[in-house]
């Protein structure tokens, strides 16, 4: 996809029931496209299991390849097998320590679920006490639904960004607190995509007409998608390009299709844009 410069971006996520099948990460999936709609590339998704090895060494592995951004889901609640948290100060070799920042969190959301009745008290115990314990350096990131608070800490050139499990908690914070460091990283971005349905069923045949308009168009990733075989069958084609300013996207689209368009024609195929 392109040789323009892309945020590169990796994912870590931890869950035994990831793993073993009890739920679907959609998790990663929407992180995938909220990046990709600011104009960054997501390099590579990990899944472990909430073990501390397994996470010391996958934040270590996405450390030493240099990401502008390593997010890292689940793993920041107060139970004994919550221990990303425990995991990434592991991998970068800091203690952890009371953040003043993320205990003021903390006991705001126990006390706002107190009040409401959702707890039946707001004592800061040992286990709500271990969300303020966060390695040295790091940023907590408020969380306007749950009671964890997300990190943001830096190491080199890359910012590890610790968000927790809980779907709308995630959101929450990625919409929310953690906007003014993404505006920052990714500035104003754009990710614009259009679809086509082209009358072949036979992969092979469309793969050196879309190597021609690859070539010609680098900033532009163009993917076709067969379902399956058949006589019946249409093979889709997308085309996608994220970057800065809209106008330039929609324009490296609009060459990319011409170019395509043409070369589809040329080697006799018919086609019609679709909108799923």
């Amino acid at each position: 996809m392109g040789r323009g410069k892309y945020r590169m971006v990796e994912i870590i996520v931890t869950g035994n029931e990831i793993l073993e099948g009890d739920i679907l990460d959609t998790n990663s999936n929407w992180i995938c496209k909220q990046i990709t709609g600011m104009g960054g590339k997501v390099r590579r998704i990990v899944i472990v299991r909430d073990d501390l090895d397994a996470i010391v060494a996958a934040v270590k592995q996405a450390l030493e390849s240099k990401p502008d951004i390593v997010f890292t889901v689940g793993g920041l609640g107060p139970t004994h097998d919550d221990k990303t948290i425990q995991g990434i100060a592991l991998a970068m070799g800091l203690p952890l320590e009371v953040n003043q920042r993320a205990l003021e969190l903390v006991r705001k959301a126990y006390a706002n679920f107190a009040a409401k009745g959702e707890v039946d008290d707001d004592n800061i115990t040992p286990p709500r006490m271990k969300m303020a314990m966060l390695p040295v350096g790091s940023e907590p990131l408020a969380n306007s639904v749950g009671a964890a608070p997300g990190v943001l800490l830096k190491h080199g050139k890359t910012t590890l960004v610790a968000l927790p499990g809980v779907p709308s908690e995630l959101k929450a914070i990625f919409g929310e607190s953690l906007q003014p460091f993404l505006r920052e990283k990714f500035g104003v971005g754009t990710f614009d995509e259009l679809m086509l349905d082209v009358d072949c069923n036979d992969e092979s045949k469309l793969a050196p007409i879309l190597k021609e308009v690859v070539e010609r168009n680098p900033d532009v990733y163009i993917k076709s998608r067969p379902k399956r075989f058949g006589v019946d069958v249409k093979i889709r084609v997308a085309l996608s390009c994220a970057g800065n300013k809209r106008e330039s996207v929609e324009s490296k689209l609009d060459k990319a299709m011409k170019d395509l368009n043409k070369a589809l024609r040329s080697a006799g195929f018919s086609w019609k844009l679709t909108n799923t």
